[in-house]
């Protein structure tokens, strides 16, 4: 961050440098390339700190009078880090709005979608339900199987329970 430090009706001592850089840290954490201006002035019996920061097309200004000079940059400092964090947080919810309204427009929640995504070709084999029940229990990932039953010559259905233990027979009637 660059400082620049003037003073009106009142030297700036190397104390007075260091101490306005070690408070601008404060500020200097938010930006990554900043400038600060800061006059310091004598007005009757009130020492006056004004600190000026621009950033990232955005100027933060801050006036405070004291009977302490060190006293008027504190308070200058946390003015300007209140300003800068409710500008940062502002931006954010404008930010996160717009992406839900984006996210809105895109894809509504309440549509459902109601299409075939896959298709599988097989073999059907003429097969006993039992062979069937077997042939299904080699296959520990699959949860149905369909075959040509053997002793009726239609088309049936094997399929695992909830329980995973038993199976299920699913025939057509005519």
């Amino acid at each position: 961050m660059q400082i620049k430090i003037t003073g009106k009706e009142l030297k700036v001592t190397e104390a007075i440098n260091d101490y306005v850089e070690r408070k601008m840290e404060r500020i200097e954490k938010y930006f990554e390339n900043a400038e600060a201006d800061v006059v310091i002035r004598l007005e009757k019996n009130f020492q006056i700190a004004e600190i000026r920061v621009s950033a990232n097309g955005e100027i933060f200004r801050a006036v405070t009078e004291d009977k302490d000079l060190y006293a008027s940059i504190d308070k200058d400092i946390d003015i300007l880090e209140g300003q800068i964090r409710k500008s940062k947080t502002k931006k954010e919810r404008m930010l996160k709005d717009s992406t839900l309204k984006v996210l809105e427009v895109e894809a509504p929640v309440h549509e459902v979608v109601d299409e075939i995504l896959k298709t599988e070709y097989y073999e059907i084999k003429p097969m006993t339900p039992e062979d069937a029940k077997l042939k299904l229990q080699e296959r520990p990932t699959h949860m149905f199987l369909t075959f040509v039953n053997v002793e009726t010559g239609k088309v049936n259905v094997i399929h695992k329970l909830k329980d995973g233990k038993n199976y299920g027979l699913i025939e057509p009637e005519a």
